[in-house]
């Protein structure tokens, strides 16, 4: 990610996403930001504190998908989480701590991964020595390391390597997938104790479970499973004997301080509105909330103190009844970046059918391939999806790109449900077929509206 700059970011993100070029080059100069920020000497580099975006556009034209690829083209912790589901601290309900909370167990679950496969290597040829012990048990006073063996005559030790020897070609040609061993494993015990939600009781819980869980060992059981089986658990043993889990989360804290990414959707159902009567606990409250963790706190979690300070906040909604005005002030400046999305046309579900690495005519075409089934769409059939998919959003609600899903979903009906009498065939889908299938559909609105 370091190397690439905002033009190559944009251009990493127009393989995924169809247009939407102004909300691409404000990520893009937001994680370059990022990236200039730490080359800063480092009594100035603690002052300069990213500028959070606020996207703002329908349902259904990219917000979600921009924010995710960004995350992964720069390898970040990335949390998507819905505004609405937060109330007001002293309320039963979510409290937005658990923003940060759930996004550094993101991020110790990434540095973990990442450690497991650096260890992966060294773990499977452990585990490999432990399979062997299980399927060939060494016999008394002698080990794989021992020089003497003085229980076992030369040929006796001879005999039992050249055995295991034997034993090791054979797991690795594949002829023991049938052969059950016996291993030890932990047992997934149920929460010792529950909490019900409310103001400071989620912190309350984990702090408790960590408590009592500290005190009981965790229980191990023996199960008898299959040698491709034994050899996967045994590995994940290993590779966690590797792991330095201290450094693991040293490290998942300092990621999501650093390059953490938060995308707060629907920010338009917290807005609140004037002229209200009575408490609105899912609204102003959660604003207020909100504010301290984006202006930049310390969080406490179970792995630890974690500073918001530099995570990257980006919301979005489509502000249809409120607007960003209606925000708090304090919460406005917070959000200095404002991009607008545009709707989409048929133009752009042409572009969203065809261009992008991870089409849908692409997914499609390789799913019914799994059956044998060869599939191919011609343009004028890409057109009149397209058009009938702008159409329906037209006349009912406007959902975007994911209007696609349906209408293809409702197309291929048939081929998908017939699909293991159709091995072998081409199936070519011109804008006839299209037509003959969806046109009443489109047409009749009672229909389309349940339908389509």
């Amino acid at each position: 990610m370091e190397e690439l700059t905002p033009a190559e970011i944009v251009r990493e993100l127009d393989r995924y996403i169809v247009g939407q070029a102004e909300a691409k080059r404000a990520v893009a100069v937001a994680m370059r930001n990022r990236w200039r920020r730490q080359r800063l000497p480092s009594e100035l580099r603690e002052e300069v504190v990213p500028k959070n975006i606020i996207m703002i556009g329908p349902t259904g034209v990219g917000k979600t998908e921009i924010a995710r690829r960004l995350a992964r083209l720069a390898n970040s912790p990335f949390l998507k989480i819905e505004a609405s589901k937060f109330t007001e601290v002293g309320y039963v309900g979510r409290d937005v701590d658990s923003i940060i909370r759930d996004l550094t167990e993101i991020a110790k679950n990434m540095v973990r991964q990442e450690n497991t496969q650096e260890v992966r290597e060294q773990a499977a040829v452990q585990a490999e020595e432990r399979l062997l012990d299980l399927l060939l048990p060494t016999p008394p006073h002698l080990t794989r390391d021992s020089e003497k063996g003085e229980d076992l005559d030369d040929l006796g030790q001879q005999h039992y390597f050249q055995t295991r020897e034997k034993f090791r070609s054979y797991l690795r040609e594949g002829k023991l997938q049938d052969r059950e061993v016996e291993l030890e494993v932990a047992e997934r015990g149920m929460p010792l104790i529950e909490i019900l939600p409310g103001s400071g009781m989620e912190e309350m819980d984990i702090q408790i479970k960590d408590m009592l869980g500290g005190l009981f060992p965790q229980r191990k059981k023996r199960r008898r499973v299959k040698v491709p089986e034994a050899l996967k658990l045994l590995t994940e043993q290993e590779a966690q004997k590797l792991i330095d889990m201290d450094k693991v989360i040293q490290e998942a804290i300092a990621r999501v301080e650093q390059t953490g990414i938060v995308f707060l959707d629907e920010l338009d159902k917290v807005a609140g509105r004037e002229g209200g009567h009575g408490p609105d606990v899912s609204r102003e409250g959660v604003q207020r909330d909100l504010l301290p963790i984006i202006e930049g706190s310390t969080v406490s979690t179970k792995y630890g103190a974690v500073r918001t300070d530099h995570i990257l906040f980006i919301a979005a909604g489509a502000f249809h009844v409120s607007k960003p005005s209606d925000l708090i002030p304090e919460l406005q400046g917070r959000f200095p970046i404002r991009v607008e999305l545009d709707s989409l046309s048929k133009e752009d579900f042409v572009r969203i059918l065809t261009e992008p690495q991870n089409a849908l005519i692409k997914q499609y075409t390789a799913l019914l391939a799994t059956e044998g089934i060869e599939i191919q769409f011609t343009p004028d059939a890409i057109d009149e999806i397209a058009a009938l998919a702008a159409l329906v959003n037209e006349r009912t609600e406007n959902i975007g790109a994911r209007r696609l899903h349906t209408v293809l979903e409702k197309l291929l009906e048939e081929i998908s449900f017939r699909g293991p009498e159709l091995r072998g065939q081409q199936v070519a889908i011109d804008s006839a077929y299209v037509r003959s299938r969806l046109q009443n559909l489109a047409q009749d609105q009672d229909l389309s509206r349940y339908i389509l």
